[in-house]
């Protein structure tokens, strides 16, 4: 949002000099965390734990089938998380069918009656459980029956209601393997700790950045004076320039360019070091008594300019 916001105040040239500075700044450091940080790549909600643990043991989720079972806030936030992670398919299922509906729209999946859930459960490689029910919903025979249509292909359960949904018996049928609440806690927990290791790391390169923010702010106090002591030595060169050159007779055809060459390089070189100490003395915060100075040794009429002219490097 504020990309695409600040997307339009620059295509109508309605954001200033410091506002572009600090949002091109704030956009690089974003990335910069994202890249050399590994902040996001751990996850600390249970939804995302239980997608990251099916990757991790499953491996590739592409050819693997999600059964949700619930269409509440955990399933909707698991479902996305799966399909980002390259799902088959969902499945949902939901004792309020229309919320079943709903939730498997959002991510062009199905939705399954409850009272149909065992017609369809052997279709699912991983099942995922968060409802409300006060007694367990899947047990032990339950899956024997469905590992066996399955011909004994690996199911993975994943449990995150509480109290549970799943009986902890189910764990112990062949070719079912069942991870509760408690085991995606202990996960999250452990990512948690990695990740406040990797928001030290970021903090380090947000404070880093924000220095040298700092450091070209305070040069535009300067700015002006820097870039009216340029036009003024331009102005000079440009007019003596001139002159030698009119006065030239038989002028080889690449003299000029050549002589125009060597002026700036001459000016460039002449005013780096006045540059450099108005930039320092900017951020000492003694600038009248320099800007006094130049106007009054190079006759500087005016210090005022657009924005474009102070686009200086920092």
């Amino acid at each position: 949002q504020i990309k695409t916001s600040y997307g339009y105040a620059a295509e109508y040239k309605s954001s200033g000099i410091i506002l572009n500075r600090f949002l091109h700044k704030a956009f690089s450091v974003a990335k910069r965390v994202r890249t050399e940080t590994k902040i996001a790549s751990s996850a600390v909600s249970v939804a995302f734990a239980a997608v990251e643990l099916a990757k991790k043991i499953l491996g590739d989720l592409s050819d693997k089938t999600v059964m949700l079972i619930g269409a509440g806030e955990m399933c909707e936030l698991a479902a996305k998380h799966f399909m980002n992670s390259g799902a088959r398919g969902i499945m949902v299922t939901n004792r309020t069918f229309e919320r079943a509906e709903r939730l498997a729209d959002d991510f062009s999946g199905e939705a399954v009656r409850f009272d149909e859930l065992f017609l369809h459960l052997h279709r699912a490689d991983i099942v995922l459980s968060s409802t409300g029910a006060p007694h367990i919903i899947i047990g032990p025979r339950d899956v024997e029956e469905v590992v066996k249509r399955r011909k004994f292909r690996p199911m993975f359960f994943i449990d995150i209601a509480v109290p549970r949904d799943i009986d902890q018996k189910v764990d112990d049928v062949d070719g079912a393997f069942l991870y509760t609440v408690d085991d995606l806690k202990e996960i999250v927990q452990a990512n948690l700790a990695q990740r406040n290791l990797e928001a030290e790391k970021a903090e380090e390169i947000i404070d880093k950045e924000i220095g040298q923010f700092y450091k070209w702010l305070s040069t535009l106090e300067v700015t002006p004076a820097i870039v009216a002591l340029r036009n003024r030595f331009d102005e000079i060169r440009r007019a003596e320039l001139d002159k030698t050159i009119s006065g030239w007779k038989d002028l080889p055809p690449d003299a000029e360019k050549r002589l125009e060459a060597l002026t700036m390089a001459i000016m460039t070189k002449l005013l780096h070091p006045p540059t450099a100490v108005l930039k320092q003395a900017g951020q000492g915060g003694r600038v009248d008594l320099y800007v006094d100075a130049l106007r009054q040794l190079f006759e500087l009429e005016s210090l005022q300019n657009d924005d474009e002219e102070l686009e200086l490097e920092e």
